[in-house]
């Protein structure tokens, strides 16, 4: 007999709004997480066909001649500019998509968790059954960045937000929100969603 297949479900957040707290909790409760920021670096210093790809694109200064990635390069050249950047996504994206899906189907649990910062921004939560949306008021996500990333600036932390989709936004599209505030708890939050995704 075929095992059932997981439900395969997203969570989000703009920058410093906690999403990888939200799937610690999650984590814990049993759901196995899938980083896809972690994993797209993982894919794009170790999947041979990933990186002919950005060779061709980007040239041979994409990586260090150990063969690791040249993220000072990639960060000056590559994610500086716009159109280098969609470039980059359309190539990463769909080795994601599948490293992501081979995952999934070795799971056992009732859903599992893809924590990614641009789902709603690439159209990859088109794939998922459900997304959840970790939401916070800017300015407390500006300060927590500052305290967690000592090396960014406030200026360049708020270059990251404009150029992601606004909570508005992704509130909107989601079928679950989380917010995360000083005030509202998040983990009676996440056991509500946990105890709906369960029952589904």
């Amino acid at each position: 007999m075929n095992k059932p297949k997981p439900l395969l479900v997203g969570i989000t957040g703009g920058i410093g709004a906690g999403k990888s707290t939200a799937a610690k909790i999650f984590n814990i409760l049993g759901i196995p997480v899938y980083s896809a920021d972690d994993r797209a670096k993982w894919l794009m210093a170790n999947d041979q066909n990933l990186i002919v790809a950005i060779t061709k694109a980007f040239g041979t200064g994409a990586y260090n001649t150990d063969r690791s990635l040249n993220k000072t390069f990639l960060a000056k050249e590559v994610f500086s500019d716009q159109e280098k950047t969609k470039t980059i996504n359309k190539l990463v994206h769909p080795a994601v998509k599948i490293d992501f899906e081979d995952w999934a189907s070795k799971q056992s649990s009732p859903y599992v968790l893809k924590e990614a910062a641009l789902l709603f921004e690439t159209g990859s939560y088109k794939d998922l059954d459900k997304v959840i949306n970790v939401s916070s008021p800017i300015k407390v996500r500006i300060l927590r960045v500052l305290t967690r990333d000592p090396q960014r600036s406030e200026e360049q932390i708020n270059a990251i937000i404009d150029r992601q989709m606004p909570d508005e936004q992704k509130n909107k599209l989601a079928d679950f929100t989380i917010k995360n505030t000083d005030s509202k708890m998040l983990i009676p939050q996440v056991l509500k969603i946990h105890q709906s995704l369960i029952e589904k």
